[in-house]
């Protein structure tokens, strides 16, 4: 009996209110049955007939057949509803009559009624089935119909200060916009558009928020200016400070701020010092 899975079972005995379940039809008493509500079971069912059924918990914590097809199984993502959220964790819409449970402490983030977000099915300590918004990493596939250069659509699901954002590209392929590109203004669950900058070996996708340098270079002078002027109008470093002090302050690649900087410099907005930059 797997709990969370899809298998074909046997049934070896018909009750008022359902028929039960075993592996075959020598199925033993007790643990090695499981029943299928009435409800559930399809019209001319009769003993012996091989039935595949999906096995949760009800809410009296038993073992239970259905043969509704849940929004996620175990080994695999999906992006359920938050339907509430109560004193243990939030409860998510999977499509069967027991709501599916995320503790708060597999919540990478808080959640809200209403919120729509990537999890994946575990089995926890009690032998019950919960959601998980963490460990989704190796759960994405890595054989995406996409090429660089395409713009993609992708869920945020976790931020990591050595390697970058880590987006599910359409809710299933694995893709990372890299540490050095501000995502500051992104939050878990936020879906995004991105270009794809490359395709790994390895089937994983690189993509950008950014537009091609020559289209995204007035957004950046724009940026910066505004930066400038948060400074009250001289901005304490140039282009020359380290890439690490022009992303923290500016959350801009060197590349990116030399680029915004020469235009700002060009169209006579800013001086530069030695060890500043001045708003004209």
């Amino acid at each position: 009996m797997r709990l969370g899975e899809y298998q074909e079972l046997t049934v070896v005995k018909t009750v008022d209110f359902g028929v039960y379940l075993a592996k075959d039809s020598r199925g033993a008493e007790g643990e090695f049955r499981v029943l299928l509500p009435k409800k559930q079971v399809p019209e001319g069912t009769r003993a012996g007939d091989r039935i595949e059924v999906f096995l949760y918990k009800d809410s009296s914590d038993r073992m239970i057949a259905t043969t509704n097809r849940p929004k996620l199984v175990l080994g695999e993502l999906a992006v359920l509803k938050v339907l509430e959220v109560g004193k243990i964790g939030a409860f998510l819409d999977w499509g069967l009559e027991k709501d599916l449970l995320l503790p708060f402490r597999e919540m990478t983030r808080k959640v809200q009624p209403g919120d729509e977000i990537l999890v994946t099915l575990y089995i926890d300590k009690s032998s019950r089935l919960c959601a998980s918004m963490k460990y989704l990493y190796d759960l994405l596939e890595l054989d995406p119909p996409y090429e660089k250069g395409d713009t993609v659509s992708g869920r945020v699901y976790e931020f990591s200060r050595d390697f970058g954002t880590f987006v599910a590209v359409d809710d299933r392929y694995s893709a990372m916009i890299p540490a050095h590109e501000d995502c500051s203004h992104l939050k878990v669950g936020d879906v995004i558009s991105a270009k794809v900058l490359d395709v790994k070996p390895d089937g994983k996708l690189d993509i950008t928020l950014r537009e091609k340098a020559y289209i995204q270079m007035d957004a950046d002078a724009e940026k910066v200016m505004e930066i400038i002027e948060e400074f009250a109008g001289v901005l304490p470093f140039t282009d020359k400070a380290s890439p690490e002090v022009i992303m923290r302050e500016t959350g801009l690649s060197k590349s990116a701020f030399k680029r915004a900087v020469g235009r700002l410099y060009k169209e006579r907005r800013i001086e530069i010092t030695e060890k500043s930059i001045r708003k004209i």
